[in-house]
């Protein structure tokens, strides 16, 4: 939801004189500067989710969402002639997810700044959104005043990191993660194991990932090859062994 402002918006003549106690000596001193805008750019293949953000966004007095794209090629066409302060980017969108292409945004312009959104947990995602360039994560269960923040902080130069991230760094600081199968793992792949382990059956996951089933069977077979598995049962027990689900 974007806010069109047009220069020709009219505004009321006053027929009574003004007292105002910035005009001394017969100059006008502005009393305060205009607040400069921050301009958001929201990703999220979900019509609703980005009317939501949206909504939340522009109620603050500081807030322009001056785009918005359900997939990656719609980001593209959108960011055309656009500046924008910071991308707010869902991570599971349809064709190219939001990883990759916070990557290829990164190598391409490594000053944008982007708030990684999700549905998943914080430890699920957050880690590998902030190794590839993203200035944040936030859950899409956090409270409205959250994204509020983030997004401020963010646009303020600053990373943002909730308690839940913090906790998920420290983790792969002090633990050997070259040692957990996972790890090797492709972005797209790592998803596709999350949504095995729930209990997503294959069709299900090739239309949440906007892929064909046969694409999917592939990624199956390459992720119980790189973690040594042999079958469903063994990811499963994996995943919830090692937090990756509820």
């Amino acid at each position: 939801m974007s806010s069109n402002l047009t220069a020709s918006a009219s505004y009321p003549q006053w027929n009574f004189p003004l007292r105002n106690p910035a005009v001394r000596g017969g100059m006008v001193r502005p009393a305060h500067r205009c607040t400069k805008m921050i301009r958001v750019f929201i990703v999220d293949d979900h019509a609703m989710m980005r009317r939501g953000i949206a909504g939340i966004l522009t109620d603050e007095s500081d807030f322009e969402v001056v785009g918005e794209a359900a997939d990656y090629s719609e980001l593209r066409a959108g960011m055309r002639g656009k500046e924008i302060d910071v991308l707010l980017l869902d991570v599971n969108l349809p064709g190219k997810n939001g990883i990759d292409i916070l990557k290829t945004l990164h190598e391409e312009n490594a000053r944008l700044k982007v708030l990684m959104l999700s549905m998943y947990p914080e430890d699920h995602y957050a880690v590998r959104a902030l190794k590839a360039g993203a200035y944040g994560y936030l859950n899409k269960a956090s409270a409205p005043e959250q994204l509020v923040v983030a997004v401020r902080q963010i646009h303020s130069g600053r990373k943002f990191i909730t308690p839940q991230i913090a906790e998920a760094l420290a983790d792969n600081l002090t633990k050997d993660s070259e040692e957990l199968p996972h790890t090797k793992l492709s972005d797209r792949e790592f998803q596709t194991l999350c949504l095995m382990a729930s209990g997503k059956r294959l069709a299900d996951i090739a239309e949440t990932l906007a892929l064909s089933p046969k694409t999917v069977s592939v990624y199956r077979a390459r992720i119980l090859e790189k973690m040594g598995l042999e079958n469903n049962a063994e990811l499963t027990h994996y995943a919830l062994k090692h937090g990756l689900v509820d």
